[in-house]
């Protein structure tokens, strides 16, 4: 039963991405990407396209929620560390 927690956790790690990277795409690239599409269902090699666009989805989306997850390091822990590695360093 462990392992089904594992592989569950993957799946849902795996929704949120690719969602993330549809959201991403649909906003930086709508008028673009219908055109894509229209281009794509026209092609034999459809399977291998629609894996390598989930990876691309995948990667977009891991980018967009570091992006826009990531919270900033404070801004006054910073100023302290700058202070500490200036005085430890002999130049007050």
């Amino acid at each position: 039963m462990a392992g089904d927690g594992g592989r569950r956790d993957g799946l849902d790690e795996r929704a949120v991405l690719l969602a993330a990277g549809l959201a991403d795409l649909a906003v930086s690239t709508l008028g673009t990407a219908w055109g894509t599409v229209r281009g794509l269902l026209r092609r034999s090699d459809a399977t291998e396209l629609a894996a390598d666009a989930e990876r691309d989805l995948r990667a977009r989306g891991r980018l967009a929620l570091d992006r826009y997850a990531a919270v900033p390091p404070a801004h006054l822990e910073v100023l302290a560390q700058h202070v500490l590695a200036r005085q430890a360093g002999g130049g007050v």
